[in-house]
């Protein structure tokens, strides 16, 4: 069965979803509606969707099908009109299966059985339309079909960390001797050819955070979140607190790689973002020891034992190590969480993105960021999105928290500098006599 591209929308009264499925008979269609879930079959497309209220399928529903566009537009009335229905734009919670009820009574009651020859029994499987992998997915999984979407043409991967610039940024190379020859316009030394001056990493900002028009997901993250697997949680109250703990620790990662890129991937930002994650290069998660279940209320204290082994990680693997520079991605990292689930969710899909594309380290993204994606558009909550970057704004990681002596290292190297810089005037002087 194939999962087609659909979206969502809403009026006062009713519920629009347009499904893409072309070359159909408009007279296979079928449509269930059972309080929030609603399914459509037309071989060889099956969608199974799941609102946060109940639909009515009545006299005022309908179902178009346009054969020029391959558009099935199926409009279903709300039980109560006049109600919001949340999340229509995000489509791995739509398609999430139907939570499951917790100890729930026998709703059949078995009158007779009757028992067939096993050749019988056989015959009649392979007549089943589903492939038998299906059928045993199905029976796991409270006969609730698996939905796939093809694989599509995947995005081009960024092969080169050489630099383009001039008109267009059509052309490279002219400054990649630029220290050797008398050029004295170019500031950028050799740097030019590779990356950004610190300073422009410390003043730049990112796209995602300063970006204040209205959210809406592209084409290419619509079909993303289409692949992303259908699962249901049940985490304890611990055990989600200590999510948004380790979400912070991915999305420090992400802001670290994007910053020290300028949001243009290198080949080399999968290996950065994970050396900067505990719960990749050492299976460490962040785990409170201060949260006792209830509200989610995070301290400062335990935000700082979170960020720690991060800022750690910054300053020890990466091109650059600048605590300027992490405070910097902490503060980005609070931006973010403040915009809500959608724009985490798009960092997010970002760094899969850029996990998948490795021949290694896509690993990572079957056993923590697949995951985080259905998660955060299946349970995550925006207010405790929000509050997590509130307190992340305002907490401070001070420099003996890392453990390094860092102010005296700080202290030792600025000392070096300035007797190197001595040791310059000197031999000039020298030199002029």
């Amino acid at each position: 069965m194939i999962t087609p591209r659909f979206s969502c929308s809403q009026t006062e009264d009713a519920v629009i979803v347009a499904m893409y499925c072309p070359s159909i008979r408009a007279a296979d269609v079928e449509i269930n509606v059972d309080d929030t879930l609603v399914t459509v079959h037309v071989n060889p497309y099956f969608l199974r969707l799941n609102f946060s209220k109940p639909v009515l399928e009545d006299d005022n529903s309908s179902a178009k099908y346009d054969p020029s566009s391959g558009t099935l537009t199926i409009t279903l009335t709300k039980e109560n009109k006049g109600e919001v229905f949340d999340d229509l734009d995000l489509l791995a919670k739509l398609l999430a299966p139907r939570r499951t009820v917790q100890n729930p009574t026998p709703s059949i009651e078995v009158l007779s059985s009757e028992c067939l020859p096993e050749d019988e029994l056989v015959s009649r499987t392979e007549g089943l339309s589903l492939e038998n992998d299906e059928i045993a997915q199905a029976a796991e999984n409270d006969w609730q079909l698996p939905q796939e979407v093809p694989q599509e043409g995947l995005p081009p991967l960024n092969l080169s960390m050489q630099m383009h610039y001039g008109f267009l940024d059509m052309h490279s190379g002219y400054l990649k001797h630029a220290t050797h020859t008398e050029n004295e316009i170019n500031e950028l030394g050799d740097d030019a050819e590779v990356c950004a001056k610190e300073e422009q990493l410390i003043a730049w900002t990112h796209p995602h955070v300063s970006d204040d028009g209205v959210f809406q997901y592209t084409e290419k993250e619509n079909a993303e979140m289409l692949r992303l697997p259908r699962k249901e949680y049940l985490a304890t109250e611990i055990q989600t607190h200590d999510l948004y703990l380790t979400l912070l620790t991915l999305l420090f990662s992400y802001m670290y790689d994007s910053r020290t890129s300028q949001h243009d991937p290198t080949p080399e930002s999968a290996w950065t973002m994970g050396n900067l994650t505990p719960a990749f290069t050492a299976l460490d998660p962040p785990h409170s020891s201060r949260y006792m279940g209830g509200h989610h209320v995070f301290t400062k204290d335990e935000l700082q034992e979170s960020l720690v082994p991060s800022y750690r990680r910054s300053l020890t693997f990466p091109l650059y190590r600048s605590f300027i520079l992490v405070e910097k991605c902490r503060e980005d990292v609070a931006g973010i969480l403040q915009k809500g689930k959608r724009t985490v969710m798009r960092c997010l899909l970002e760094m899969k993105n850029i996990f998948d594309h490795h021949e290694v380290y896509y690993i990572y993204s079957k056993i923590w960021i697949d995951d985080f994606c259905v998660w955060i558009q299946a349970d995550a909550d925006d207010g405790i999105l929000q509050l997590l970057g509130k307190n992340l704004m305002e907490v401070k990681v001070d420099k003996a928290l890392i453990g390094w002596d860092l102010d005296v290292i700080e202290m030792a190297a600025k000392q070096a500098l300035e007797r190197e810089s001595d040791s310059d005037d000197e031999t000039t002087e020298t030199d002029s006599e």
